[in-house]
């Protein structure tokens, strides 16, 4: 998250200095418009199709006959919804929520957003250009996101996965948190998200093309520019010595949903400190013309008491609407100042020190991929 939040603020400067030449042209006619909370009328006008959901909906075939399901999808929509059931839903299962409720929920969520960014505006002055979110006025499907166990609730966690949790944050502690550009996440450096991060919405970057072929269908990412080529049909799977990125995935049919089985986890891109046992099964079922239900089941023993499943919805959009050249490496200030900002404050600490001051240190942050 840091990587982008400061990718934004370098990214900000030169906006800025657009803005106020601009500005300062736009003072000279008195037409000067300052940033102020966002009102509905500021809002980027909605360019997402609205979901359709077919009952028993059966999609077309290929030429080769396998269910059609490629084209460009986003899941801007699902953006805001909470992982787990939020208390205010105790007792309750998703298929208890009424669609009037949900309808009121999305609503609140709609206008708890732009709250969130009072300054979120296209004028001078303004925190944020409006064209970097894509996720207002997001139409959620759903109340909470984890379908099974029932409770909505992510299982407990084994004993041995906590003693793995506790000896990651022991080799945390032995650097600081940007002694160099390794000790950051992966997603900070432009590397990946890992699974299933790739597929979780942001405020941007919420774009996906599925495209099939003959015995493969390739999944590419727009967020860190990821791609997943992954074989159909009874493919073995890699050796257990080959650990990647994004894994090793193996997929096939059953009816109308592709399902994914992807293994090898690389330690580095386990999803919530699983292990890299883990067994991740994605389904990507059709229920509508424009629609496709993504799932991911998490089976994996020496992490959870059980296997687990989230789910959400993919909508297709024009292919225009598709992903855009996510160029990370080349725009990534946010790592430079990371590290910059680093050496800043160690120097600070150390004429902090001379002067008999102590300073705390600052705390660790949550990796944005394993949220």
């Amino acid at each position: 998250m840091e990587r982008r939040v400061l990718g934004f603020a370098a990214a900000l400067a030169v906006a800025v200095t657009w803005q106020s030449s601009a500005g300062s042209a736009q003072q000279q006619k008195g037409t000067v418009r300052t940033a102020a909370p966002v009102s509905d009328s500021d809002l980027p006008t909605q360019l997402r199709p609205a979901a359709k959901i077919v009952k028993g909906y059966v999609p077309p075939r290929t030429p080769w006959g396998d269910p059609q399901i490629s084209g460009a999808y986003t899941n801007s929509d699902e953006s805001g919804i909470p992982f787990e059931r939020p208390a205010a839903f105790e007792g309750r299962r998703l298929e208890d929520i009424t669609a009037a409720e949900l309808a009121q929920i999305v609503k609140q969520r709609q206008e708890q957003t732009v709250e969130r960014a009072p300054t979120l505006s296209t004028f001078p002055g303004a925190t944020s250009p409006m064209h970097w979110f894509e996720n207002y006025r997001a139409v959620n499907s759903r109340a909470w996101l984890v379908t099974d166990p029932p409770d909505g609730h992510v299982p407990p966690t084994t004993p041995e996965a906590a003693a793995r949790a506790g000896e990651r944050a022991r080799r945390r502690r032995a650097t600081g948190p940007a002694d160099s550009a390794e000790d950051r996440s992966l997603y900070d450096r432009c590397i990946s998200r890992g699974l299933p991060g790739s597929m979780m919405p942001a405020i941007y970057g919420n774009s996906y093309q599925i495209v099939q072929g003959p015995g493969y269908v390739d999944i590419k990412y727009e967020m860190v520019n990821e791609r997943r080529i992954i074989p159909l049909g009874p493919v073995p799977h890699l050796s257990a010595t080959f650990r990647e990125y994004l894994d090793d995935a193996r997929g096939h049919f059953e009816g109308s949903t592709l399902v994914v089985e992807t293994t090898n986890f690389n330690e580095q891109t386990a999803y919530r400190g699983a292990s890299e046992s883990l067994k991740l099964i994605e389904r990507f079922k059709p229920i509508g013309p424009n629609t496709v239900e993504w799932s991911a089941t998490f089976d994996d023993p020496h992490t959870w008491v059980r296997p687990w499943t989230f789910a959400m919805n993919l909508t297709k959009v024009p292919d225009e609407q598709g992903p855009f050249e996510y160029a990370c490496h080349e725009g990534n200030y946010g790592l430079t100042n990371i590290l910059t900002a680093a050496r800043v404050e160690e120097q600070e600490a150390r004429e902090a020190a001379a002067k008999g001051i102590t300073r705390p240190a600052r705390p660790a942050q949550e990796d944005e991929g394993e949220k």
